[in-house]
């Protein structure tokens, strides 16, 4: 068989490529002649790094960064093999995964390491941007990230307002007199898997500042803050970013980006599936894998089963979901391609035997799957 497995991260348990290496384990197990291509996804958050550098090729950049509490660490971003091409992956250097739980607090964290590796590849020549936004601490508007590329933002005093969303409220003038030129002339993609406007009801903060350690009262003043800068924006730059789908993307990076960067907000999975050419795979493929930590409602909207099970659909080629969780409301995903879902949980466990044992549950799945399917294909 001509099978193709393509899934995403399982988060805080196993990378995208380490998911994919399991499933095809667990494959040639029963068919060990098949031809197995091993292409890890993602959606345009984390992972987004690999995925491309696995599947186009280039190098790691490791440079030293301020993480989202201005501390140093080092980070990482890809030049992909034109050598013109950079992939920043905004939670490398702004994320929360770089965060202990005690220490969440959109307040305070800045994107201000993700705007150093930005700097850092037009150093290096790069004109182009493939910057993917999701899992970032941050709910700062982007204000770090541009602040790093030479930005000012200042309170009625002419001084620097703090990093962090907490003190967007006392921004009072946009300087951009020192700002990174070299910008204009760049292609910026953001790579992206949310619609959030900046502000309100659906907005970046009070959608998912909680995440991020935000308590309630934190994210009415979120909210309020980024209202403000969205109308700093307006009045600096000529430029209602407010309502624009997607401005509230990683709390309100999406915004930032399209202000200052020229930034254009793209689908993230369907940025990846047209960069890796994964429908040159399912033009032969008899049979597709793919998956994720979790299936729910939330994955028909724009996640990386959703896109594989779409254009996998328009080739008839059946689809396979392996997961670590089944959430409510999945039956749509039916609709979009995917023929049958399957829980690597195979008895009561807690998460973090879970987590431990991941790789071997991912490998008895798809071993078990292809026992089944194999029973049908017998003569």
């Amino acid at each position: 068989m001509n099978i193709v497995v393509a899934p995403d991260s399982f988060k805080e348990c196993l990378s995208a490529k380490e998911v994919a290496s399991n499933i095809a384990l667990g494959i040639k197990k029963v068919l060990p002649g098949s031809l197995i291509h091993e292409i890890p996804i993602s959606d345009g958050g984390e992972g987004v790094l690999d995925a491309l550098l696995n599947g186009v090729g280039g190098k790691r950049i490791i440079v030293p960064v301020f993480d989202p509490l201005m501390r140093p660490i080092k980070a990482q971003y890809g030049i992909l093999k034109d050598k013109k091409t950079a992939v920043i992956e905004l939670a490398k250097a702004s994320g929360l995964e770089l965060l202990k739980e005690n220490e969440k607090n959109p307040l305070n964290t800045s994107t201000f390491g993700s705007g150093q590796m930005i700097k850092d590849a037009l150093n290096r020549g790069c004109n182009k941007f493939i910057i993917g936004i999701g899992g970032s601490a941050t709910n700062d508007g982007g204000t770090g990230m541009v602040r790093a590329l030479g930005a000012k933002f200042t309170d009625n005093k002419g001084d620097d307002i703090p990093e962090g969303g907490g003190s967007l409220n006392q921004l009072n003038t946009i300087d951009l007199t020192y700002f990174d030129k070299r910008i204009q002339s760049c292609e910026v993609v953001v790579a992206c898997d949310v619609s959030n406007p900046l502000t309100g009801p659906n907005g970046a903060s009070i959608v998912y500042g909680g995440q991020k350690g935000g308590s309630k009262k934190d994210l009415q003043i979120l909210d309020t803050n980024l209202a403000h800068y969205a109308y700093c924006i307006e009045t600096t730059l000529g430029i209602d970013i407010d309502q624009i789908p997607g401005a509230g993307a990683a709390g309100g990076t999406g915004a930032g980006l399209m202000a200052f960067l020229k930034g254009k907000l793209v689908n993230g999975i369907e940025l990846i599936l047209r960069t890796l050419k994964i429908e040159e795979y399912l033009k032969e493929a008899n049979l597709v894998f793919t998956g994720e930590g979790k299936i729910d409602g939330q994955t028909l909207q724009g996640k990386t089963i959703s896109g594989i099970a779409a254009l996998a659909k328009e080739h008839k080629v059946p689809v396979i979901v392996i997961t670590g969780k089944i959430g409510a409301d999945i039956e749509g995903v039916y609709d979009l391609g995917v023929n049958a879902v399957y829980s690597i949980i195979n008895q009561p466990m807690e998460l973090k035997e879970a987590i431990k044992h991941a790789p071997e549950l991912i490998q008895e799945s798809a071993k078990n799957i292809m026992a089944t399917i194999n029973c049908f294909n017998r003569n």
